[in-house]
């Protein structure tokens, strides 16, 4: 009987066991291929939503997007062996972006690049700008678009829409600004960025992206190695505080001539050229050949280490290139990695500095009525 009951016992016990609802184990989160976790991404900033928006075309090649700052986070291209690499500059989360001023990989403005002493004067009235870099404004001021919160649509698998209101009066610049972005990812790897906005009142707009490469793939290393060729004959020269001249100066016969393809390290600490010697090294806006075409390759650079090779299409008459003069280590990057001298290039496709003080240059006044429209295209392919 006692064997019975313990049998009787025993079956009961494996029923209710059988009949217990399991668990279901939570799947591990995706990664990108940059090894990225989304959820690091979604939080909130000033009231506003942030996101991780990941963009992947046919050949495999990966980018990811925040809407915070409206930021190229990554991009994952293919080098010379087939090995994928990360070749921008960035953080693992949206906090590394939010804790430290720095504008890596984010969407440009209102205004890209410098104005002198923060004045512009649009339609008469003369505007007293945020002066943020040795007197003047840089980037849109210290709350540029680098802080903003762009609504973001993804609608299919190669582009991502951002846009945001610039309310009239936001660091002072005049007019309501209705900003678009759209990024695209193309099945020949590259990354299409186009530009649209629109004002309620006469206002001046200049947009870009500063997005930091290193076509290594490995920022502990610089980009010295880098060859660089700028489709340009021209440069706009600067004084000790960055600020364009005025002038327009001839890059023969100069180390701003990179018409061949040249070692960005080869001439950049020459400080007996007083150019390197002002920009600390590189911080200048060439004045491109291409002239709007976005048809020709305004500027090409390339790793000797991976063979990357990144290509630059404008629409733009300028493009500024920046050497990564003022990375210092003290910002620590994706994979733990601090950001040191010269780790990185950016080449900004913009209106010359100081365009609205400067009325022979290409002028970057929006009227109402009229449509702000500009284009850079980042190409990727191997040398």
């Amino acid at each position: 009987m006692m064997k019975l009951n313990r049998l009787i016992w025993l079956i009961a016990v494996i029923a209710i066991v059988a009949c217990t609802p399991k668990q279901k184990e939570t799947p591990a989160e995706p990664t990108t291929l940059s090894g990225l976790k989304r959820s690091n991404f979604q939080s909130t900033v000033n009231g506003d939503s942030t996101d991780l928006y990941v963009l992947k075309n046919a050949n495999g090649m990966e980018v990811t997007i925040t809407n915070y700052g409206g930021r190229i986070v990554s991009v994952i291209v293919p080098d010379k062996n087939g090995t994928l690499q990360d070749v921008v500059l960035g953080f693992d989360s949206i906090q590394g972006y939010t804790s430290v001023s720095n504008n890596l990989g984010a969407t440009i403005g209102r205004y890209g690049n410098r104005i002198a002493n923060g004045k512009i004067k649009v339609a008469g009235v003369e505007y007293q700008l945020p002066q943020n870099n040795y007197g003047h404004t840089l980037h849109g001021g210290p709350e540029g678009f680098d802080t903003k919160v762009f609504k973001a649509v993804q609608p299919d698998s190669l582009t991502v829409v951002l846009t945001y209101l610039s309310k009239d009066g936001e660091a002072n610049f005049p007019g309501n600004l209705n900003v678009k972005v759209t990024m695209s990812l193309t099945n020949d790897n590259a990354i299409d960025i186009q530009y649209e906005a629109d004002t309620d009142k006469e206002t001046v707009v200049n947009l870009t992206n500063h997005s930091y490469f290193n076509l290594s793939g490995n920022p502990n290393n610089t980009i010295l190695d880098h060859l660089l060729t700028i489709n340009a004959d021209e440069y706009t020269p600067v004084d000790d505080t960055f600020m364009t001249t005025g002038k327009i100066d001839k890059v023969k016969s100069t180390p701003m001539d990179f018409t061949v393809p040249t070692p960005i390290g080869q001439r950049i600490d020459d400080t007996t050229f007083v150019q390197l010697k002002n920009g600390k090294g590189y911080d200048h806006n060439w004045v491109l050949n291409t002239k709007g075409d976005v048809s020709q390759v305004a500027a090409t650079v390339v790793s000797p280490v991976t063979g990357i090779q990144l290509d630059v299409y404008t629409s733009e008459p300028g493009l500024q290139i920046y050497a990564g003069n003022f990375l210092d280590g003290t910002m620590t990057g994706k994979k733990g990695i601090p950001y040191k001298l010269r780790s990185a290039i950016c080449l900004e496709s913009q209106k010359y500095p100081d365009s609205p003080n400067k009325p022979n240059w290409p002028q970057p006044y929006l009227k109402p009525g009229e449509k702000y429209t500009s284009r850079c295209i980042y190409k990727f392919s191997v040398n």
